[in-house]
Formats: C-alpha cells, sequence, structure tokens
C-alpha cells in the first residue's frame, strides 16, 4: 500500500505539471493569437468598407466599417486584458495608436469623397492605404510574438512530459523490484507452513491419525494447523468407534424400504438410483441390483417424470403437480396399471440437496372403481329420467285438473311430491352432465373470449339474488384487457355456480370480490367471499362428488356443482382450487388458457344454455 501511495502521487504531480504546462498555452498565447487574428479581419474589411465609399456605396460602406470597427475595439481590448509575455504591451499600444491615425484618415477620406472623388481616391492610396498597412503589420507582429511563446511553451510542455515518463520509469520499476522482493520473501513464509499441513493431510488420508503440525504462529496459518490437529484427533476417536452399529444401521434403513407395499426409488442429486425396493423395480420389470447406479432414465422410460425428478432436485422443493400429472400410466401385458407419485427432496439442515424419494402407489383398483361408479351413475341417472319426468307430468295434471276433488291436505302432498319429483329431475341431469363431461362426450365450443365480457355475465345473472340478500359483488379492476380460449356457456356457468355458492353462504352486507389476473400464459378468476369459510377437513375434497360441508345454514344442494366446475375447468385445460380459512371465508380459483394477440377474436357471450 506504500509503494502504491508513492507512484500514484508521483503520477498525480506530474499529470499537475502537464497541466500546468497546456493551461499556460492556452491562457498566455493561444487567446491572444485568436484576438489578433480577429483583428486582422476586422480591419481588411474595414479597407473592404473604404473601398465601398469611393464606389459611391455610402450607406453600405458606412455600416461595414461600423460594425468591424466595433469588433476590431472589442478584440483589442481583449489582448489588452491577457497580456502575458515581455513586450507585448508595447505593441498594443503601439497598435491603439496606429489604429486611431488610421479612423482619423478614414474620417478626413469620407469628407474629401463628398466633394471630389479624384481627390478621394489619391488620399486613400497615399494616406489612408498606408495606415492600414501599418494596423495590419503591427497586428500580425502580435500575433507572430504569441505563435513564438506558443512553441517554446509547447517545446517545454514536451520536457515536462519526457521527465515524467522517465520519472514513473524509474519508480515503477524500483518499486517492482521491491515489491517482487518482499513478495518472495512473505510466500516462501506462507507456503513452508502449507507444505508441512499438505503432507499431514495426505498422511491422515491414507489413515495415519496420530500427525501432529507444530504451530509456530497465532495468524490464520495458525489456526489452519490447529484446526486440522483437531480434526486428526477427531477422526481418531471416530474411527475407534464401532464401525458395525453404521452398517446395522444401513442394513435396518434397506429392510424397511423392501417392506413399504408402495414403490420407492431414491435417486442423488445427478439423478443416479441409489436405492429401489422390490415392488419399484417390479414394475420396470427389473431388479434392484440392476437398477442401483443408473440413471433414471435407463430404467424409467418416462420423460416427464424425470422432469419432474429433475426439477425439485435443482430447487430442493415439491413440485406442485395437478391431478393429470401425479398419476403415472404402466401399459403390462394383460392390464394397465395406474400409479399416483409423490415427490419429496431430501436436504440436511443447512440446504444441502442428498436426492430425492419417488414413491409410486398402486391406484389401479381406485381407478377402477371410479370408472365403475361413473358407468354407474350415467346408466342409473339415464334409466331414472323417463320415469321422472313421467311423475312429474302426472303430478302436474292431477294439480292443474283435480284441484276441487282434492282436499287441501292432499293437494299440499302433491305439491310437495312436484318439489320433490322436481329435485330428483335436478340432480339426475347434474350427474347426467357429469358423466358426459368425465367420458369426453359433452361438446366444447371454444372460441376467444373477453374475461371481461364473461364476468359481467354471469354477475349479471346473479344480479337480483344479490340485492335481496344486500350482497355487494364487486368486480375488481383488471389491469390488461385479457382474452381466454374457452366455451362461453361452461365458463359462464363455472362462474355462476361459484357466485352462487358465495351468495349461499354468505351474511346480509357481505361483500363478494370477483376478479382476474394474467400469469404467463393462464388467466386466472377469482371468486373470493368473507362469509364462514370451509373446515380444514372438507378442503382436500370440496370437488369430490356428493360432498357438502355441513354448516349452520342448511342450504341444500346435490353436492354435484364444484364437481361439475373441476370437470369443466379440467377440459379447458386449467385448474382450480379453493384457499379457505374457517371463519374468514372463502377464495375459489380456476385457470383457463391466455389467447396471443395475433390468435385473438372477439366473440360476443351468449346466454348459458349448459
Amino acid at each position: 500500500m506504500t509503494l502504491l501511495i508513492i507512484v500514484c502521487s508521483l503520477g498525480i504531480f506530474n499529470l499537475r505539471r502537464l497541466g500546468k504546462a497546456s493551461e499556460a498555452i492556452l491562457q498566455e498565447n493561444y487567446r491572444s493569437i485568436r484576438a489578433a487574428e480577429n483583428m486582422i479581419d476586422a480591419l481588411e474589411r474595414q479597407d473592404s468598407a473604404t473601398l465601398l465609399f469611393l464606389l459611391e456605396n455610402e450607406q453600405q460602406g458606412r455600416e461595414v466599417f461600423r460594425e468591424n470597427e466595433i469588433l476590431f475595439s472589442q478584440w483589442l481590448g481583449r489582448a489588452k486584458d491577457n497580456v502575458t509575455i515581455a513586450g507585448e504591451q508595447e505593441i498594443l499600444t503601439k497598435l491603439q495608436k496606429q489604429y486611431r491615425n488610421y479612423l482619423i484618415a478614414t474620417a478626413q477620406l469620407r469628407e474629401l469623397e463628398q466633394n471630389q472623388l479624384q481627390r478621394a481616391t489619391s488620399y486613400y492610396y497615399q494616406t489612408v492605404f498606408p495606415q492600414f498597412k501599418q494596423v495590419r503589420t503591427t497586428a500580425i507582429q502580435l500575433r507572430d510574438l504569441n505563435q513564438e511563446t506558443m512553441v517554446f511553451a509547447s517545446q517545454e510542455a514536451a520536457i515536462v512530459s519526457q521527465q515524467a515518463i522517465w520519472s514513473m520509469v524509474v519508480t515503477g520499476s524500483t518499486v517492482v523490484a521491491f515489491g517482487l522482493g518482499f513478495s518472495l520473501l512473505l510466500s516462501n513464509r506462507l507456503v513452508k507452513p502449507l507444505r508441512e499441513m499438505t503432507r499431514a493431510t495426505e498422511e491422515i488420508a491414507e489413515g495415519n491419525y496420530h500427525v501432529a503440525i507444530s504451530v509456530k504462529s497465532k495468524d490464520e496459518i495458525g489456526f489452519l494447523g490447529q484446526e486440522i490437529n483437531l480434526m486428526s484427533q477427531k477422526l481418531k476417536a471416530f474411527h475407534d468407534l464401532n464401525v458395525g452399529k453404521v452398517l446395522i444401521e444401513k442394513q435396518r434403513s434397506e429392510a424397511i424400504i423392501n417392506s413399504i407395499t408402495d414403490g420407492i426409488v431414491v435417486v442423488d442429486a445427478e439423478l443416479k438410483i441409489i436405492a429401489i425396493n422390490p415392488l419399484a423395480a417390479t414394475i420396470v420389470k427389473t431388479n434392484s441390483e440392476q437398477a442401483i447406479g443408473n440413471h433414471f432414465l435407463d430404467i424409467f422410460n418416462d420423460r416427464e417424470l424425470y422432469e419432474h425428478l429433475k426439477a425439485t432436485a435443482a430447487t430442493t422443493s415439491t413440485p406442485l403437480l395437478d391431478e393429470r400429472q401425479s398419476i403415472i400410466t404402466i401399459e403390462g401385458e394383460n392390464r394397465v396399471q395406474y400409479y399416483k407419485i409423490a415427490i419429496t427432496p431430501v436436504t440436511i439442515e443447512e440446504g444441502t440437496m442428498l436426492g430425492v424419494v419417488l414413491l409410486l402407489q398402486d391406484v389401479t383398483k381406485m381407478k377402477e372403481l371410479d370408472r365403475l361408479k361413473s358407468e354407474f351413475v350415467a346408466t342409473a341417472s339415464h334409466e331414472l329420467r323417463t320415469p321422472l319426468t313421467g311423475m312429474a307430468m302426472s303430478i302436474n295434471l292431477l294439480i292443474e285438473t283435480c284441484p276441487e276433488k282434492l282436499s287441501e291436505r292432499e293437494m299440499e302432498l302433491l305439491q310437495a311430491a312436484e318439489e320433490d319429483v322436481e329435485r330428483l329431475r335436478s340432480l339426475v341431469n347434474d350427474l347426467l352432465d357429469l358423466s358426459k363431461i368425465e367420458s369426453g362426450r359433452i361438446e366444447m365450443e371454444f372460441g376467444s373470449l373477453k374475461v371481461d365480457r364473461i364476468i359481467a355475465k354471469a354477475v349479471s345473472m346473479l344480479a337480483v339474488q344479490a340485492q335481496e340478500k344486500r350482497i355487494n359483488i364487486t368486480q375488481i379492476p383488471f389491469e390488461e384487457s385479457i382474452q381466454v380460449k374457452a366455451d362461453p356457456n361452461k365458463i359462464i356457468w363455472v362462474l355462476t355456480n361459484l357466485l352462487a355458492n358465495a351468495l349461499r353462504y354468505s351474511d346480509i352486507g357481505d361483500r363478494i370480490e370477483v376478479t382476474a389476473k394474467r400469469r404467463g400464459e393462464w388467466a386466472y378468476l377469482s371468486v373470493a367471499d368473507n362469509g364462514a369459510g370451509i373446515p380444514y377437513e372438507y378442503q382436500g375434497k370440496i370437488f369430490d362428488k356428493f360432498v357438502q360441508v355441513n354448516t349452520e345454514k342448511d342450504v341444500g344442494g346435490s353436492g354435484l356443482g364444484l364437481a361439475i366446475c373441476k370437470e369443466i375447468v379440467k377440459a379447458h385445460g386449467g385448474t382450480i382450487w379453493v384457499d379457505s380459512t374457517p371463519g374468514q371465508g372463502s377464495k375459489f380459483t380456476f385457470t383457463l388458457p391466455v389467447v396471443e394477440e395475433s390468435k385473438r377474436e372477439d366473440r360476443e357471450v351468449v346466454s348459458v344454455a349448459f
């Protein structure tokens, strides 16, 4: 640091010397040269103006002469303010006197010109022009004096520059030589104990834990030597432990993994298989011995599953998988197997990634049961639809044709039966719609839709119910105009169902908010209320069939509305979920794909017919 300060100080000193030399050239010479050049130029224009007098162009000549007289006087004043050279003041005094005589001569010339042109011309060549040449010569003399001084100052600056270069070279060479010697001495002092530590660590690596480094200093090197000695002692103590216990724990861990009824695969940070139980090996038709040590893709030919494992290893966080991504299909010779996957990163307290655990849970029976249940529901709903229609027509006919033949009690029973039949018809219709969506038989009319129009349509359909309960449905302003690819009838049905649920579980004077946001390629539509909320035990299954939340408010319903919402959103390629805190309200959110700018076509939202 001392050598660096010395070199920098010397460089600053030399730069200041060069700066002063350059400033002297500019201040002492260049300004005077510029003033002399401008005086010569103004004087020559005055001479041209004098000739205009002789050519009988008195007005123009007078104007030009006066303008340049002012300019000459200004530059003469600047030159007098910048007197810095010996002899320069005498030249300026002489120049000022000659210029005064020149002005007197030109004034006399103008008086002669008014009387006789020939006499004025003779006077110009005999008196005025010699005076002009004298003034011009003196101005040139002023310029030449400053030019010579400038050349001399430039030569002095060059000498200063050479001196600065040589002084920096000499000083720099001295500093480099001194610094090199000092660094060699210091590096030798540092390397010698480091070599001893290297030798000690090599012996420790070979199993000699009795190595001790002699610590002679109290600096960082000495502290490192003490830590190496401490490490050697701890390694010796660890080596003296019963290694058999470690082996027993390893065998116990392997036995636990092998005894689990679900498939388990453990990969390291490089996605190489380090553990796999027999069930997981059977799934991919291999064995544990052949799978361990191989890359995951070499054993499991599933690129999407590999990408999930890779992302988990990179982020050390559990991936968020939707229902489709969480189920993988393995095709066997006689049947198709379905496995639900769970991916969990394995880290230590410091956050270091040790590996990733993949759990494969056989859900084939659940899939089959779900399929059989859906088929039964579809068949039963279809078979019930016709008799229910007949019962409804019969009851309506009795109510319309026989009111006078029935007692008041009998009419009440018929009306109750009519309401029950209508409720059953609504349930059957919901079941049929759900089965159509699940089987993919329902027609979807996709188009490019503006989100604000969809929301406005859904809100307007429930405006009367909201006014009756004095509940304010607020549409949060959107950040931008969002267009999505969707079936207008189906999506409006989803929104109206979510809004209707919010109205059912909200009290008088509550508030419901509807909003939409864009995140990347998806639009997020949300319906939030500040009602009673959903208990935690129901939040995981709220979108399943026939699930109804038991609350103090008995709002009725079939328990199929949210299940149908889920299937409709799923048919659009999106997902739906709920965020709720009991006692603080609920927020239902679902996603729809955004239409790119080049593919947008505004489509009118029609009335809901779903």
